[in-house]
């Protein structure tokens, strides 16, 4: 028998002219097809820091998407990526390390400014990115994680042992490894650092030409325990508006998403003499696995 492993993608704003920030259900259908038009059947879409109404009304789009797809039980339709639901990326980031993110809605990290913005979509919030190092961090860590939500690190200037914190807290993923963080360095490895060396941890990766450079893949190849490594694509509006593979850029000349899908970049990284199976895993039964932490 023959299994067809499914394809994840974990992290993803958007794609072809729309991204979350919308209120209208049908833009996010629309990335959901245009995602499965590159091979892709599931994703976890990420939602942009704002203020908690705000994020809210993104939240309910998204929300009324899911239910849509899942008018028709038993059935999937193979023209659109299921939308496994919701990561939050934001608000409780650190503006240090703000990359692209608005950090003028960045806010510390409290119970109850997580209860007001997740009310109602506990079911569907299935990660959240919080920068360990914030005051209060650690014991909102701790309370998300027991209800059965992944926390990532990121957007962080967290050092080694302050993502170690975190981790014992329950975090057990990292945002974007070596983007919007604390720079390796040899007399303090940061949160970069704490990913690769530890076995347990979950990792992602934007393994497109312009986020990571080629060596520093490789350095996560070699280094990094391969059952822990995410390949997700970052991808924004405007990525995928225009044939060629661009790097995508703000105002500020700021990165602020990934040019490639998670199907395409994995297919370079084994053109490139990346191993096959190690890749494919890294979309397929890692994601999967990572999904279904408690």
């Amino acid at each position: 028998m023959i299994v067809v492993m499914k394809i994840i993608d974990v992290h993803t704003h958007g794609i072809g002219g729309c991204d979350t920030q919308t209120t209208v259900p049908d833009n996010i259908l629309k990335i959901a097809g245009i995602q499965a038009s590159y091979g892709v059947s599931g994703i976890v879409l990420s939602i942009y820091p704002s203020s908690l109404d705000i994020m809210r009304s993104h939240m309910g789009a998204v929300r009324k998407a899911i239910e849509k797809q899942r008018s028709k039980p038993g059935t999937e339709n193979p023209e659109l990526s299921s939308i496994i639901g919701l990561h939050l990326e934001g608000p409780f980031l650190n503006p240090e390390k703000s990359g692209a993110l608005n950090k003028g809605a960045f806010i510390k990290p409290e119970e109850y400014s997580y209860e007001k913005l997740t009310d109602g979509f506990e079911d569907i919030v299935k990660i959240i990115t919080i920068a360990p190092e914030l005051n209060g961090a650690t014991s909102l860590i701790r309370k998300i994680s027991g209800r059965g939500v992944i926390v990532n690190m990121g957007h962080s200037n967290a050092t080694y042992g302050e993502s170690e914190a975190g981790y014992r807290a329950g975090a057990r993923g990292i945002t974007h490894i070596f983007n919007a963080m604390r720079g390796f360095h040899h007399r303090e490895p940061g949160l970069a650092g704490f990913g690769l060396l530890h076995d347990d941890i979950y990792i992602e990766v934007i393994a497109d030409p312009y986020h990571l450079d080629r060596k520093t893949v490789e350095l996560i190849f070699r280094m990094k325990n391969p059952e822990r490594i995410l390949i997700v694509s970052d991808t924004v509006k405007e990525s995928k508006t225009t044939p060629e593979a661009k790097a995508i850029t703000g105002a500020k000349g700021y990165l602020t998403g990934g040019c490639l899908t998670v199907t395409e970049s994995s297919r370079k990284l084994i053109e490139m003499g990346f191993d096959r199976d190690t890749v494919e895993n890294c979309i397929t039964k890692n994601p999967e696995k990572y999904l279904t932490i408690r």
